[in-house]
């Protein structure tokens, strides 16, 4: 991960960021201590006003155009990066938990040792079910969770318990599921802290997504970028703001990016 200067200020805009621009892309990132954040409409919103968070997303090692409206965005603006197609958490979920466990099948035929996938974050309940849904599908890894507090903001003496026990564990891989901004600020905050050297991804729902506490749209819905519907209808109280007031918000954002003088003017 790119390191900053405390007092360093960074501006997010899209036709700048390097995104990831295919699924395939995915199953090529190179071993080691690697971080993948995923950026949607509402990240990106939220990025604008959060200085903390549009840090934790630029200097992160990988960025994956987790919405529709990302990958249209990039190709309207023109921008550096232009996704061939959107990549969710899940796709990464289900791409990276595939090639560990394939990776497993051969240590368990070398050593017997299975490696140490890590999900931190979300509740106990869920937790238990990643856990027996895991044993099921993906035999050739060992799986170990840690619940913390739910709340706003942990204290340094709980920051330093999760930084302990992720230390402690030595995962080969790690899963980050706590929302966003939330998890991603809190990779990049401790990030040298953590003396590990695997992949990190930040996937907030797709905890729920694959304890089977949420479902994800029927794929139809997918393949026609109205996902986000289907979740507001899902959960109108929850995230009517992010989606009523988001989606216009994100469209006006977009029209500053590209003609962001003559608005001003």
């Amino acid at each position: 991960m790119v390191t900053d200067s405390p007092n360093q200020q960074l501006t997010l805009r899209l036709r700048h960021l390097k995104l990831v621009e295919s699924r395939a892309s995915l199953e090529k990132i190179p071993p080691g201590k690697v971080l993948i954040n995923t950026i949607n409409a509402n990240s990106y919103n939220t990025a604008q006003k959060d200085q903390e968070f549009a840090k934790a997303l630029l200097l992160g090692d990988y960025l994956i155009p987790d919405g529709a409206s990302i990958v249209k965005a990039c190709r309207w603006l023109r921008a550096d990066s232009r996704p061939k197609e959107r990549i969710a958490g899940w796709d990464l979920f289900k791409i990276e938990m595939d090639l560990i466990n394939k990776k497993g099948e051969k240590q368990v035929a070398e050593n017997g040792e299975k490696p140490i996938v890590m999900f931190m974050g979300s509740s106990e309940k869920t937790l238990s079910l990643i856990q027996e849904h895991c044993r099921k599908e993906y035999p050739y890894i060992r799986v170990e969770v840690y619940s913390p507090p739910y709340k706003p903001q942990f204290s340094t003496e709980e920051n330093r318990v999760i930084i302990d026990k992720i230390n402690h564990i030595r995962p080969d891989l790690l899963w980050i599921g706590m929302t966003a901004p939330k998890q991603e600020k809190w990779a990049y905050q401790h990030w040298d802290e953590l003396n590990i050297n695997c992949h990190v991804g930040t996937i907030g729902a797709v905890f729920d997504f694959y304890a089977g506490s949420a479902k994800r749209a029927p794929r139809w819905i997918q393949e026609n970028s109205l996902e986000w519907l289907y979740r507001l209808m899902k959960e109108p109280r929850r995230l009517w703001r992010r989606y009523i007031l988001g989606n216009p918000l994100f469209l006006w954002n977009m029209a500053k990016e590209k003609w962001g003088k003559t608005i001003q003017k």
